[in-house]
């Protein structure tokens, strides 16, 4: 029980680390908010007649943004990550006898409440265009258990791209392919709409079905295949950041 609370209460530390951090330096949560937002308006306003979605395309395009503020605020975290390994301040926590994970949960949990904003951002900026959702109380909760499993996810995953490289500059380069799947998704437009390859690449990718889930959530008509694929997704991309920065993260420190 000791060791428990001694890891929770190291984690704590480390958190409120990394929000100073985000303090200092909010452009992380700033840009993570501020190109979904430029993103979503060139879309809704310049190219969104060009859509036949069967839907307002302020509808159907704002669960994509959503993820898009997701993956966008992962660049910054990564760079965290890649530098406290390459600039000696893991020596410093060994020397103070800070736990293991707790630097890696740090991470992830200031990710996750900084992800939360900028999707805050998002979905007001979309009810400010016109957004309008029949979903019930329960079909928002679901969105919100959605949206935090991918900010889960995804901030592992990002927390190991970042323990393994080798330069804060890589790191945050290694995030790039997690900026642009959201563009090759049913985020912008229908996957059946696109080209051959494409279109199959779009349909079974991760994001595609958390993006569905949470379309099908906001739109009154949840699907529970979609939300079991998003969930199952989370689930693996998780697990695999999890072991991926735990093996590295001893390796290295």
């Amino acid at each position: 029980m000791n060791t428990i609370s001694t890891s929770f209460g190291d984690s704590a530390i480390m958190l409120r680390r990394n929000f100073k951090h985000i303090l200092r330096n909010p452009v992380t949560v700033f840009n993570g908010a501020l190109m979904p937002v430029i993103v979503m308006v060139m879309f809704v306003y310049v190219l969104g007649g060009a859509f036949n979605v069967g839907e307002r395309y302020i509808e159907y395009v704002t669960p994509g943004m959503i993820l898009l503020a997701i993956t966008y605020g992962l660049s910054g975290t990564a760079v965290s990550v890649s530098s406290d390994m390459t600039k000696g301040i893991i020596n410093r926590f060994k020397a103070m006898n800070v736990s293991r994970g707790a630097v890696l949960t740090g991470h992830v949990v200031a990710t996750v409440l900084s992800t939360s904003v900028a999707v805050a951002v998002i979905i007001g900026v979309a009810f400010a265009l016109g957004f309008r959702s029949p979903a019930t109380p329960g079909d928002w909760l679901g969105a919100v258990g959605i949206i935090a499993a991918t900010a889960f996810a995804t901030a592992w995953l990002t927390v190991a791209l970042g323990m393994a490289a080798k330069t804060p500059e890589s790191a945050g380069m290694a995030v790039v392919p997690l900026l642009l799947l959201p563009f090759l998704s049913s985020a912008i437009a229908p996957a059946a709409k696109m080209g051959q390859g494409v279109r199959q690449f779009a349909e079974y990718q991760p994001f595609t079905p958390i993006i569905e889930s949470l379309r099908g959530l906001l739109a009154g008509s949840p699907s529970g295949g979609y939300a079991a694929a998003a969930l199952g997704w989370c689930a693996g991309i998780a697990l695999v950041g999890y072991l991926w920065s735990r093996a590295t993260f001893s390796k290295r420190a």
